[in-house]
């Protein structure tokens, strides 16, 4: 197993107990630099707890829900209180003389990442968890291709890297490492030690897809987050992040889109991305779903060859409707490695679809790229 340097935990020590109110009143956080990069565990990528050696009190499946931790203090079941979270019943040594669990104790669960990726930081969130949080944590990772079972990553011959090395953590805090493995990742195993509890893991990082696969598919959406495209950058993030319009599927409310505060100027909102790499665009899908008084009025689409290459409008300003998938053939392709679309003047999008295919000099670097980090 190859070690990479801590990354300390911003948080360490119990949160006071719970005296009322607001229970985030008292919530310890920061701004993770990482933050900007997608959740690679998000459910809606296709990510999942497959396995956990221990979920006596709360459910391991709860790691990955995405809003937050939610605490009543008056919900009591069978086995205790309820919690929104993964959490372990508490370990005992062997013995009246030894009743402490020893150095090597912990709990553990297995996670497959919605799509193969490069981590770039680790939020282990303990929300409400003021004393039965865990007294450390640590994150491993490993490039399993397939759809390997828990037993296959229990296997012995499965190589794990320290992602997040043994680290003491805070309760009732996101805890935040930053990773800098520069290898490819399928799953994750998060350990915490001895036992305890943990409300929810965000796994922040840039998808890698297999180029094998792409080559395969042929015509598909090069800036779609699973495909490999992100978001860099974007004019305002006020109600719902830019990345939501790269998710997978079409939109099923308001917030599970981009939307932007209200324009009082005459400027204009936008969101850039660069693509999985460069290819040629053939036509385009916009999609207003679900926002219907706070759609975009209009929208056009510009691609970009190289990161000092100039903006071409492949889809000039175009009428939007409320609550509607918008399809646009381009008359010829737009060749680049980046778009951006610009909405007028302010308002939201869904979703963003760029149907097109690899070039060769795509296929070549991405290709490249995925067997450095060990695809």
């Amino acid at each position: 197993m190859t070690e990479q340097q801590p990354s300390p935990a911003r948080f360490t020590g119990d949160a006071n107990p719970y005296g009322g109110g607001d229970p985030y009143a008292d919530h310890r956080t920061a701004d993770f630099p990482f933050t900007r990069y997608a959740n690679l565990a998000d459910r809606q990528l296709g990510a999942a707890v497959v396995a956990a050696n221990d979920e006596f009190f709360a459910h391991r499946e709860n790691l990955l829900l995405p809003e937050p931790a939610e605490f009543d203090p008056e919900r009591f079941g069978h086995k205790g209180k309820v919690m929104d979270g993964w959490e372990t019943r508490r370990r005992r040594g062997t013995s009246a003389e030894h009743p402490w669990p020893t150095d090597d104790d912990h709990d553990w669960a297995l996670v497959r990442l919605g799509a193969p990726g490069v981590v770039h930081g680790i939020v282990v969130d303990t929300a409400h968890f003021r004393g039965n949080y865990p007294q450390a944590v640590s994150v491993e990772g490993t490039s399993v291709p397939g759809s390997p079972s828990p037993e296959d990553l229990l296997a012995d011959d499965v190589k794990w890297t320290t992602l997040v090395p043994r680290t003491e953590v805070g309760g009732h805090a996101a805890n935040g490492f930053a990773v800098d493995a520069g290898q490819l990742v399928t799953h994750l195993r998060v350990n915490q030690h001895p036992d305890g509890g943990i409300a929810r893991l965000r796994v922040h990082g840039e998808v890698v897809p297999d180029p094998r696969w792409l080559s395969v598919l042929g015509s598909f959406d090069v800036v779609a987050l699973e495909n490999g495209g992100h978001v860099e950058d974007a004019s305002n993030r006020f109600y719902s992040p830019p990345t939501n319009t790269i998710q997978p599927g079409r939109s099923h409310k308001m917030d599970d889109g981009w939307e932007t505060r209200r324009r009082r100027d005459r400027g204009h909102d936008w969101i850039r991305y660069q693509l999985v790499a460069r290819s040629e665009i053939r036509a385009i899908e916009i999609d207003t779903a679900y926002l219907k008084g706070n759609s975009a009025g209009w929208a056009s689409v510009s691609v970009r060859d190289g990161a000092d290459g100039d903006w071409q409008e492949a889809l000039p300003r175009t009428r939007l409707q409320p609550d509607t998938n918008h399809r646009f053939v381009l008359p010829t392709a737009a060749v680049g490695t980046h778009a951006r679309v610009d909405i007028y003047p302010d308002g939201g999008i869904s979703r963003l679809r760029l149907f097109g295919a690899l070039t060769e000099e795509g296929v070549s670097g991405l290709t490249a790229r995925h067997r450095q980090l060990g695809g």
